[in-house]
């Protein structure tokens, strides 16, 4: 499942260029991610990023409305990133 960036967001502005998939932007009110490239950065490191730079526990969170296993996480990391190059 893709992550989501709840309201105790600070927009201190660690998490976006921490993104290696581009999927965290500037929303109306606080950072949002786009579930469309999000990939738990799998693929990349072993655990998500932005969680790991974020200063604020437990705000950068598991969306649950929407669910995907490890291996749509991977697929999709691989459309993401090779799929224009084959």
């Amino acid at each position: 499942m893709s992550l989501l960036i709840t309201h105790n967001c600070i927009n201190c502005d660690m998490c976006e260029p921490e993104c290696p998939n581009a999927a965290i932007s500037i929303g109306e009110e606080v950072y949002q991610i786009n579930p469309n490239l999000c990939t738990e950065c799998i693929g990349h490191y072993d655990k998500p990023n932005c969680q790991s730079v974020c200063p604020i526990n437990n705000t950068i969170i598991k969306n649950s409305n929407n669910i995907e296993t490890k291996e749509q996480l991977w697929d999709k990391f691989v459309l993401l990133h090779y799929a224009n190059k084959i």
